[in-house]
């Protein structure tokens, strides 16, 4: 997809580019103002590492993440409390302010130089970003189409379409094409919600998700599977070579003659957390995508017999999938779904409710619970990567596959 923009007034644009350098000047300064120090040293100390050096564009990297993204406590940023502090700023400034909110963290390839501006194709986002620099051109001298910038994008507000470097930027060679594919499917994968910025990009994630969902129906069974952590692991490598083997057969005039790696290793590893446990939980979900739960089988077993012998450790278990924000009210669902004759018994024991009822209150108890699930809109757990990403990564020819998994714990 690609950022149509306007044709703004050249003056106009530079006037307002200047006001952003004065505005992140006057951010700078003032992060780095004695207030903040709690925050913004241990960040800088850390990155220096025990030899206590730190390259200047990894600093200027960690500042500006700092000012535009850091959580401080009660939830905001220093640009908020910037604004908060600053009684002179004119509308037009806060409205700029409230745009870097916002900003487009990626791995850019210049597609071509556009008078003082370079257009760049986000190979995260698969979006254009017509891009200037508060130093004006000579900041893409060294650039030519076809190399690659890491770089931090702000809007330009009032300016369709026009963007800004914010922070470090570091310039690649068209050599580095391999490496710059592989940072950029790792900005995908360990960062979704960078991919999210194209909305044609979920659509295309949910679909791609739903297919494999079938895939993995067809493969496996069923959607859901209690499995040893052993099996587990031998049942998701199985699979995903299963997947690979079949994209291979499906485009075999691709891959003829060439060494396919992914078919000969394992693809998939429990985390230590998971590998330890009796039981591990496979569910790939329609909505949630596919995710793994530990020591599941012992859920199970107290939903099926809310009496059995020793139910204590079960229903410590039960409070632990209760009480974890960062597991998500599937495992829950899916088991009072299962056994509707015996989860309000199972409640109600654990709870001390005698009045517990799953259709009456169970949504209510996992709202309340698990506020941050329903707070966040559902997002796929495939990434499906863009085509010029795809050609960078197959090293220039077209590429085997498409998608890159994000939902291994």
């Amino acid at each position: 997809m690609t950022v149509v923009v306007r044709n703004e007034d050249e003056a106009s644009l530079r006037g307002l580019i200047e006001r952003c350098a004065e505005l992140k000047g006057e951010l700078v300064e003032f992060a780095q103002s004695a207030r903040f120090d709690p925050w913004l040293t241990p960040l800088l100390l850390d990155a220096a590492g025990p030899e206590r050096r730190l390259d200047e564009d990894e600093a200027v990297r960690i500042i500006d993440h700092f000012i535009l993204r850091y959580p401080l406590p009660g939830g905001t940023t220093v640009v908020d409390q910037f604004m908060a502090g600053r009684r002179d700023l004119t509308e037009a400034d806060r409205a700029m302010l409230l745009g870097w909110h916002d900003p487009v963290e990626g791995v850019f390839e210049i597609r071509r130089k556009d008078g003082d501006a370079v257009v760049l194709l986000n190979l995260v986002d698969d979006l254009e970003y017509r891009t200037y620099s508060n130093v004006g051109p000579a900041a893409f001298r060294r650039t030519s189409k076809g190399s690659f910038l890491v770089a931090c994008l702000v809007p330009v507000h009032s300016a369709d379409g026009a963007w800004l470097i914010s922070g470090a930027m570091s310039h690649y060679p068209r050599s580095s094409a391999t490496e710059i594919a592989r940072a950029a499917l790792q900005l995908a994968t360990s960062h979704p919600e960078l991919v999210f910025r194209n909305p044609e990009k979920i659509e295309q994630e949910w679909e791609s998700m739903r297919e494999d969902r079938a895939a993995f129906i067809e493969f496996c069974g069923s959607d859901e599977l209690v499995l040893s952590p052993a099996e587990a692991e031998d049942r998701l490598n199985a699979y995903y070579r299963h997947r690979q083997e079949a994209a291979v057969a499906e485009h075999p005039d691709r891959t003829r003659g060439r060494r396919l790696p992914g078919l000969a290793f394992p693809a998939f590893e429990l985390p230590e957390e998971l590998a330890e446990s009796d039981t591990v939980g496979v569910i790939y979900d329609e909505v949630d995508g596919l995710n793994f739960y530990a020591d599941y089988g012992m859920l199970r077993d107290l939903f099926a017999d809310p009496a059995l012998p020793g139910r204590r450790q079960h229903q410590d278990l039960l409070r632990v999938y209760l009480r974890e924000e960062s597991i998500a009210p599937l495992p829950i669902r899916r088991l009072a779904a299962a056994h509707p004759e015996t989860v309000d018994t199972v409640f109600r024991k654990l709870l001390r409710k005698p009045g517990f009822t799953w259709d009456e209150h169970g949504e209510e108890l996992l709202r309340r619970r698990k506020p941050r699930y329903y707070e966040n809109e559902p997002r796929p757990g495939v990434s499906v990567i863009g085509e010029r990403l795809g050609e960078l990564a197959a090293g220039g020819r077209q590429p085997r596959f498409t998608r890159a998994r994000r939902d291994h714990p």
